[in-house]
């Protein structure tokens, strides 16, 4: 399994076994590099099985992409961006965040990251913004991912780990109901696992996953809270209900059936649009199954009842009595590379490693130990994502602001807002391996490591700790996240032995932090999983002498992660979206990804195969809506919200609703689909509702060539 380097010559061959960089699949890769060229195969891993989607299979383009960050940039009087050598880029960041603080404050000082950085990256990103900066306000991009699915999982179960089974337990189902995933498209390995279940798709577009269900429910965007309380309604009323299960291993049903029980089917059809007898039909497959399962995804989440929608569907699993039951249960699509990872060791507004929180007492004097600090001195939680973005600038909030692994310019709602608040700063530092749009906007950009390049350790969505490895040097003077951390860290006054560049040695210093949280690693060693072992967390340490934890691939067997050992169910109401339609915007629209796109795009849209097959932004409307509205096939068109717009191509959908319209993220200046998407938040999570707004379609005026040519010329850059 580990790295096969031969001499670094024009005819040397380099291998290495390692995972994809995309989603949290991360299937299993071997790359070679070979006169210059590198190449990927499939290996046998659990989660692809010797397949790749089209990102996967072009993923090595990324390592030769054509203007890729090699060495510091500053800017300079001149208002550009020049190349510096590493000392002068980390002396002038250290000494201007140095008198920000000293006129501001530690919270003067932001930290961005990103559910793709390995786990010693998210590990010692936290640790740098408590210690060394001693700021709260950081937070990640992961908020705008699986905050809604985690503060849920984690106030039914005890716990939130996206799967708490392993993917491959899925292909045995006899149903799979996925609420708001599109796995055909966003991670399509996962469709040998759903191959021979029955899927029930709940999802306001006929996607490609749609197409593959047996039943497809097509609810109207931001209802889906609604649908979920009326399947429950069903499976209690036409006695599906598993009383046994919901007596001995549950509480709270009775507060949830109250809720639920004023949402009779006929009351949801007229909500949602779906009608009874599909939603009984649901709830019978379900019911009738042998191994079912409930998977939630991003389109039930990301609205501002996101926390509530996802409990929802967790109540519904409980009342068929199917989490915690092996071959049955209830999970979460995650979604980024390490979007379960990065949310477990310190990057998050709110917590600490290990998957503890800041507000703890306890927790806090751990990690302190840890870490040699007093555990008074750890600053508290500091603002959630958007919020964060959204306070740059201004009256007590940040003046610098550090951006690690994200690209909010293009994935941050309101993203004019946040574009302009982000010029607004005293200092923007951005550390990526590409010129992202948040990168254009930076008074110091840090080139850094990617994929292929590094050492760590990654953990997908089953929580499975997996071994990223290095395959090659970077280019020119790029260093690791790491060395930048250590480099700034000592700058400013710290210790160099508190922060190591060596990811092993970052990663042992984790295993501390984790031990006896409920994301403990503290049993999960580089040499364990070099020697191939397949390790879960939880996987504590064992005592001297005792052998090693297995790890647990299967979670909640015995007992639920609360201290009674109960899972619980959740009170819940619907409500309407932040904003729903009216005569000045009168559709729905909606947000995801495409296939051949990934996140904000700024890696995929430098892969040639990938931006011709998703060459620029487009528009998903349903022909007659689109004849009522002057547009044709191809056209170009302004999508308008009460916050700005969008320029993007038509594209005719016939299954699509005629109420609803459908933009992907994934591309940039005036094609961004969150130049129009809301910041309404739900008020647990602080997930933004990126999933539904009110806009008007218009045909683009002919005389705006710059908007068109921003939106589709530059589509690629």
């Amino acid at each position: 399994m580990a790295t096969i380097t031969a001499p670094a010559t024009a005819s040397a061959v380099a291998e290495a076994t390692t995972h994809c960089p995309y989603c949290a699949l991360q299937c299993g890769t071997r790359l070679t590099r070979a006169e210059g060229r590198t190449t990927v195969a499939p290996t046998q891993f659990p989660v692809n099985q010797g397949g790749l989607c089209q990102k996967g299979w072009t993923a090595p383009a990324l390592l030769d992409t054509p203007g890729r960050l090699t060495q510091p940039l500053v800017r300079g009087a001149d208002g550009r961006l020049a190349p510096a050598t590493w000392d002068a880029a980390l002396d002038l960041i250290a000494d201007r965040l140095a008198r920000i603080r000293a006129e501001h404050g530690p919270d003067a000082v932001g930290v961005f990251g990103g559910g793709g950085l390995t786990n010693e990256k998210a590990y010692q990103l936290g640790k740098f913004a408590r210690i060394a900066l001693g700021t709260g306000q950081i937070d990640y991009n992961g908020r705008f991912c699986m905050s809604s699915a985690a503060a849920a999982g984690s106030a039914a179960f005890g716990l939130d780990r996206g799967l708490p089974f392993p993917v491959t337990d899925l292909a045995d189902a006899d149903v799979v109901l996925l609420a708001g995933a599109n796995p055909a498209e966003t991670m399509p390995p996962l469709m040998r696992h759903l191959a021979s279940p029955s899927l029930i798709v709940i999802d306001p577009r006929r996607t490609p996953t749609a197409e593959t269900a047996a039943l497809h429910l097509q609810p109207t965007p931001g209802t889906d809270l609604a649908l979920a309380l009326g399947l429950l309604h069903l499976a209690v009323t036409e006695g599906h209900t598993d009383r046994e299960y919901v007596e001995q291993r549950t509480t709270g049903f009775d507060a949830a059936w109250r809720r639920a029980a004023a949402w009779w089917p006929e009351r949801v059809e007229r909500v949602t649009g779906v009608p009874v007898a599909d939603m009984r039909e649901a709830v019978a497959l379900l019911a009738g199954a042998r191994r079912a399962y409930v998977l939630t995804g991003r389109g039930a989440e990301q609205h501002s009842k996101g926390t509530d929608t996802v409990a929802a569907f967790i109540n519904l699993a409980l009342a068929l009595g199917l989490p915690g039951r092996e071959g049955s249960g209830y999970g979460c699509l995650t979604g980024q590379g390490n979007g379960q990872g990065g949310r477990e060791h310190g990057q998050k507004a709110d917590q600490l490693p290990g998957y503890r929180m800041l507000t703890d007492p306890a927790a806090r004097e751990h990690v302190a130990a840890v870490w040699g600090v007093e555990p008074d001195s750890l600053p508290g939680p500091g603002r959630s994502a958007y919020e964060l973005l959204d306070a740059l600038g201004t009256d007590g909030g940040p003046r610098a602001l550090l951006v690690f692994g994200s690209n909010p310019v293009v994935s941050a709602p309101r993203a004019d807002r946040i574009a302009a608040r982000l010029a607004s700063l005293d200092l923007l530092v951005v550390a990526d391996f590409v010129p992202s749009e948040t990168a254009e906007l930076a008074d110091v950009v840090l080139p850094v490591t990617q994929w292929a390049e590094e050492e760590g350790t990654m953990t997908n969505l089953e929580g499975r700790v997996l071994r990223r490895r290095r395959l090659l040097a970077p280019p020119g003077a790029a260093r690791s996240d790491l060395e930048v951390l250590r480099g700034l860290a000592v700058r400013l006054g710290q210790d160099p032995g508190r922060f190591p560049a060596a990811p092993r040695e970052v990663f042992e210093e984790l295993r501390r932090a984790s031990r006896g949280g409920r994301a403990d690693y503290s049993g999960i060693s580089y040499e364990r999983l070099d020697a191939g072992e397949a390790l879960h967390w939880p996987c504590p340490a064992t005592p001297e002498g005792a052998a090693p934890h297995p790890g647990t691939p299967r979670l909640f067997l015995d007992a639920f992660a609360h201290p009674d050992g109960l899972a619980r169910f959740a009170e819940v109401e619907h409500r309407d979206a932040a904003e729903t339609p009216d005569a000045r915007f009168p559709l729905y629209a909606t947000t995801g990804r495409v296939l051949a796109q990934y996140q904000s795009g700024a890696q995929t849209r430098r892969v040639p195969e990938l931006a011709a097959a998703a060459p620029g932004a487009h528009v998903e409307i349903h022909p007659d809506t689109a004849g009522r509205l002057g547009l044709a096939e191809g056209a170009a068109a302004r999508v308008t919200s009460a916050r700005g717009s969008t320029v993007a191509r038509v594209r005719l959908v016939d299954s699509l609703r005629t109420d609803t319209v459908f933009l992907p993220f994934h591309f940039a200046r005036a094609g961004r689909a969150n130049l129009i998407t809301s910041a309404a938040l739900d008020p647990r999570s602080r997930m933004p509702e990126f999933k539904v707004c009110a806009v008007r379609v218009e045909p683009l005026d002919a005389a705006d060539t710059a908007d068109a040519a921003d939106a589709f010329e530059g589509a690629g850059r």
